[in-house]
């Protein structure tokens, strides 16, 4: 069968919903033992439920990634009993705001999730990888890319993602770990949703289809097709793969204003 990850073993960081939720399932249909971390233990025991129920195998962690020696116990506790074959650095926060109107306190927020949050991540599974190799996926955004308004804080975080993917995909090479990232457009999931609904109450319809047809191809992606690039990038046929982007973005970064 393509694609098996019978027999291995996959941490992903924000498990819990959205894009993470979908990954995780479909890495466990692909019989993967999937480790969900989350800040909140909630979210990661329904998704491990729901796992379970569809015949999966998972666990759930309350894990603040921001934190190394939460991060460290946790992946101490996993490495135990289990070499750790995938890690997918999923979990992160937004933030609206130009360089003017963004706090320092929310530049340190940002930066502790969505930077220091990867970090310490790798930081923690590498010396577990080096010995039979591994794989390390990055969550990036097309806003590692291309400008895109409000997004100063959130855009300087995807970007550290995107240069902390090629470091350690040339660092890595010799122990046979693999490290690529993805860059998603807007995905539909609950959390715009519930941006939509807070922010513009009475015309979530209206500005639901102009969010969606800023991606060129018309709508927004499915968190479980950017689950299937993940899928393939942490599988082993896609072995001949390392230190590189890989955007699905229904054009957004080439075909926009084109």
């Amino acid at each position: 069968m393509k694609f098996d990850l019978k027999g291995k073993t996959a941490i992903v960081t924000g498990g819990g919903s959205g894009i993470g939720l979908a990954i995780s399932k479909t890495l466990a249909e692909q019989g993967a033992s999937v480790h969900i971390f989350e800040l909140s233990l909630e979210p990661a025991q329904a998704a491990v439920e729901a796992i379970i129920n569809d015949g999966g195998d998972a666990y759930a962690y309350g894990c603040n990634v921001a934190k190394q020696s939460e991060v460290r116990k946790v992946v101490a506790s996993i490495a135990e009993s289990n070499r750790i074959d995938i890690l997918i650095n999923n979990a992160g926060i937004a933030h609206i705001g130009d360089v003017e109107n963004t706090a320092e306190g929310d530049m340190d927020k940002i930066y502790s999730v969505n930077i220091k949050g990867v970090y310490n991540c790798i930081n923690a599974v590498v010396p577990n990888m080096k010995e039979k190799g591994g794989v390390i996926l990055n969550m990036a955004s097309i806003a590692s890319h291309t400008g895109i308004n409000d997004r100063f804080a959130y855009s300087m975080s995807k970007g550290a993602a995107l240069a902390m993917t090629y470091s350690v995909a040339k660092d890595y090479l010799e122990f046979g770990i693999r490290c690529n990232s993805i860059s998603p457009a807007r995905v539909h999931t609950p959390f715009v949703d519930g941006f939509i609904k807070t922010n513009y109450p009475g015309k979530e319809e209206e500005m639901f289809q102009k969010l969606s047809k800023t991606q060129p191809i018309g709508r927004m992606a499915k968190p479980v097709e950017v689950a299937n690039l993940a899928l393939y990038l942490c599988s082993d046929e896609a072995s001949f793969i390392t230190g590189t982007d890989f955007p699905i973005d229904g054009g957004f970064i080439r075909l926009n204003g084109n």
